[in-house]
């Protein structure tokens, strides 16, 4: 089972794959999401969203600055104001 992500800007879409977990830097803390998380809505602050693409994977960090993540029965969307690089 594969959790789909995508990371978004304004400018573009800058990701869309299927992966294992992502870690959000959320604006009351960091968190992981999973295939089958309960649907919500989070804030985020300036950090690292952390991608593994599989269970025993190093994470990938992709520096975003702002927006919002999005769990719901599609899988996970991080709107990011800005991503580094």
């Amino acid at each position: 089972m594969a959790l789909h992500f995508e990371l978004v800007t304004p400018a573009k879409l800058v990701r869309s794959e299927d992966v294992y977990m992502v870690v959000v830097p959320g604006s009351e803390g960091e968190f992981g999401v999973l295939e089958g998380h309960a649907p919500f809505m989070s804030t985020i602050r300036d950090g690292a969203v952390q991608v593994y693409k599989t269970e025993n994977a190093q994470p990938e960090e992709i520096q975003v600055r702002g927006g919002f993540a999005e769990v719901g029965a599609n899988g996970l969307t991080v709107l990011a104001e800005h991503v580094d690089g």
